[in-house]
């Protein structure tokens, strides 16, 4: 089956690695156009895009979709099915030009957490379980018609850096097994998926600075999940003293302290919230290292 991918992180990495692993002919990748970066602005490769070139593939890198040289070259490649991996909305003209049509990997059990950022929001609403969903793509952003599902938990220590991986994983295992029902019984293909129900639909919205800053009157608990949600990045933080703090791992303690008010010792960094108080376990001050706590108020107090 020829194949063209759709993908630019890192996530994507696992679902394109098994697709060549299963001898697909992947006859392109499509990712986004290469960008400066840092300080000195030098140009940039996505993940993809060099997972790509190490493995001799066709890399397309379209500014937009209605160019008409882009499509022209879809056009004569003449794949048989366009796989999708944390790409861009795709237009119809696009994902309905290949034979077996298009399809995406999500990472969330839908209708559940449709959006951009479903792996952080499954964590900040505190879940206890998660997935990856392949689906048939359709005008509608994440409503397609779904091929299959695969669930795992969610551990109590899983962060979006833990879960992200894991789901990356099991996404490609989703990938494989989406290609292998559309290779096996293509021309039934359409009994395969079934519709998702709409009416248990949750967003999952991108990730906003607003959405990152703490707000020390809520529950320590919904404060928890945030901070789980967020770490590594982009990281929720907190404004002391006109300086930025990022926390990377708290715990949820029972200490009866005012929201926002701080009790600290030699071990311990500990904010009151509006239900229980949540203890800072990693922290990082702005232009300065991440640390744990302990080495961290060895150089620094809060109630000076």
């Amino acid at each position: 089956m020829k194949i063209i991918f759709f993908g630019t992180p890192d996530f994507a990495i696992p679902s394109l690695q098994t697709i060549l692993d299963h001898h697909h002919d992947v006859v392109a990748v499509v990712t986004a156009p290469d960008k400066p970066r840092g300080r000195g602005k030098q140009v940039s490769f996505t993940p993809i895009k060099e997972f790509a070139l190490e493995h001799s593939i066709k890399v397309l890198q379209p500014e937009a979709f209605n160019d008409a040289t882009f499509i022209e070259q879809l056009k004569k490649l003449e794949a048989d099915l366009f796989v999708v991996v944390a790409f861009r909305i795709l237009p119809k003209e696009i994902f309905s030009m290949p034979g077996y049509g298009s399809f995406n990997l999500h990472g969330s059990l839908l209708p559940k957490f449709r959006g951009a950022a479903p792996i952080q929001w499954a964590l900040i609403k505190g879940e206890k379980k998660t997935g990856v969903t392949t689906f048939a793509l359709s005008e509608k952003v994440d409503t397609g018609n779904v091929y299959l599902k695969k669930e795992i938990p969610i551990e109590d220590e899983d962060d979006f850096g833990s879960l992200h991986d894991k789901l990356s994983l099991l996404g490609s295992q989703a990938v494989s097994e989406t290609i292998e029902m559309i290779e096996s019984q293509s021309s039934h293909r359409r009994n395969q998926l079934f519709p998702q129900d709409n009416s248990a639909a949750t967003p999952a919205p991108k990730i906003t600075k607003e959405i990152c800053e703490i707000d020390w009157k809520k529950d320590a608990v919904e404060l928890h999940n945030l901070v789980r949600g967020l770490s590594p990045f982009p990281t929720a933080f907190f404004v002391h003293q006109q300086k930025i703090f990022k926390v990377y791992k708290t715990k949820v303690v029972e200490r009866n302290l005012a929201p926002g008010e701080i009790q600290e010792t030699p071990a311990e960094l500990i904010f009151g919230c509006g239900n229980n108080s949540l203890s800072i376990l990693e922290i990082q001050q702005e232009g300065k290292k991440r640390l744990k706590i302990e080495e961290f108020l060895r150089g620094h107090r809060f109630n000076k």
